[in-house]
């Protein structure tokens, strides 16, 4: 076996050659198959009971692989979609494994026929105006993080930013005065500018002016200076989410997360007669017919289509079953 061929070198050259230099993946792409790999080699080196620099690729065969997806979904209670993220990432290091070590290729194949895993895709939760209303009065304004948590949460209302583009805002990415906007880079590296309100740009002209940041520091800092991570910035909704409850016992039903006000604002599109195409566009969304999730959840939008139907009474003939197999058919 060559040096190349190494689990370990090929684990690096995967990362360095194939997504940093030739794909030139995202930061969030690489970060997402590094967390991948993380966990990979941790469960790998409890259940081997070798150091992670020691395992080889044949170690990583689909047995093991199939034990890891299993434990990630029971143990750290990751959703069949969070599931199918890690395979991924697995299937794109086998698929490079398969080009450049051949003498793995056997391992490779089987490891890439391991499909994904189907899951429910149930209808998308979004807050209604009540709702927004009371998260947005639950920070405590006498306070630098609470001050600076109503600016956040207003901002992710308003524009509907991803989670990853609140937390990498800069001051310099942030346009106030006349066309005021405010810039990022989403997903496929696709640049956008999303307008603000007037409400929204006075909310966060007095946090700039108190936050007195560089053009390349973070709009939301923590008290260290430094870009709030995802855990942070769930950790800030979960923290006004239950002061916000007591005031509106209808968010008691609901777990909100970042993507949840983003949901919102597509929602909040949708009833004021946005067209999908702007919805999309507003969003950073690849194709119009993504936002075709919105029209399923706006049941505002079904009502009034039922209103315009009119009920039919329409006979439903009785099934009747010819012998026993069509009985035991019929009841299953």
């Amino acid at each position: 076996m060559t040096a190349i061929s190494t689990l370990p070198s090929l684990l690096q050259a995967f990362f360095m050659d194939r997504l940093m230099q030739q794909r030139q993946a995202s930061p969030h792409t690489i970060a997402s198959y590094r967390d991948t790999f993380r966990l990979l080699m941790q469960f790998a080196q409890q259940r081997l009971r070798k150091a992670p620099s020691n395992l080889t690729v044949p170690e990583l065969d689909t047995p093991l692989l199939g034990a890891f997806l299993d434990h990630i979904e029971r143990e750290r209670k990751n959703s069949a979609r969070s599931r199918n993220v890690r395979l991924a990432a697995i299937h794109s290091f086998f698929r490079y494994v398969a080009l450049h070590a051949p003498e793995h290729s056997a391992v490779a194949q089987r490891v890439l026929a391991m499909p994904s895993k189907r899951y429910s895709r149930c209808p998308i939760a979004f807050l209604t105006s009540v709702e927004v209303d009371a998260l947005l009065a639950a920070p405590d304004l006498t306070i630098w993080s609470g001050r600076r948590d109503r600016a956040l949460m207003m901002l992710a209302v308003q524009t509907g930013l991803r989670a990853a583009e609140l937390t990498g805002l800069r001051c310099e990415d942030i346009v106030l005065g006349a066309g005021a906007h405010v810039r990022c880079e989403g997903k496929g590296r696709k640049r956008r500018c999303t307008p603000l309100r007037k409400d929204t740009v006075r909310v966060i002209r007095t946090w700039l002016r108190e936050r007195q940041g560089q053009p390349c520091e973070p709009v939301f800092p923590t008290t260290r200076g430094t870009a709030l991570s995802h855990d942070a910035l769930q950790y800030m909704l979960d923290k006004h989410l239950t002061a916000a409850r007591r005031q509106c016992p209808s968010l008691a039903r609901k777990r909100v997360t970042p993507h949840v006000l983003r949901h919102t604002l597509a929602i909040n599109l949708l009833h004021h007669g946005a067209d999908q195409t702007v919805i999309a566009l507003w969003l950073g969304h690849e194709s119009p017919e993504t936002t075709s999730i919105y029209l399923h959840a706006d049941m505002q939008l079904k009502e009034r289509a039922l209103a315009h139907t009119t009920a039919k009474k329409i006979p439903t003939p009785r099934f009747r079953p010819s012998d026993h197999v069509m009985d035991f058919l019929k009841s299953l």
